[in-house]
């Protein structure tokens, strides 16, 4: 192996273990890191919507587990804002 390619293959390799410490970091720990490469990122997309047009309308499984209702049922006309996050 040529000289040259001993050291792009170590700058590769660095610049590979320097991604991954940082991520782990971001992340919390390698397994984190490990989970939102494997299936987090693959998943990630950008949407079609605009600003000022109504999103689609969904359909929804209410608290009680058993129910079903269409977002448009509940806000009418009124904006809404939907908040994905834990509280836990």
């Amino acid at each position: 192996m040529s000289r040259f390619w001993k050291w792009t293959l170590g700058i590769f390799l660095g610049l590979m273990l320097i991604a991954f410490a940082g991520l782990s970091f971001m992340a919390g720990s390698p397994k984190d890191v490990y989970g939102m490469v494997r299936y987090a990122l693959p998943h990630m997309h950008r949407g079609k919507l605009r600003v000022g047009e109504d999103a689609p309308d969904v359909r929804l499984l209410a608290l009680d587990g058993s129910n079903h209702f269409h977002l448009r049922e509940r806000t009418g006309s009124r904006p809404l804002v939907v908040i994905f996050g834990s509280y836990t």
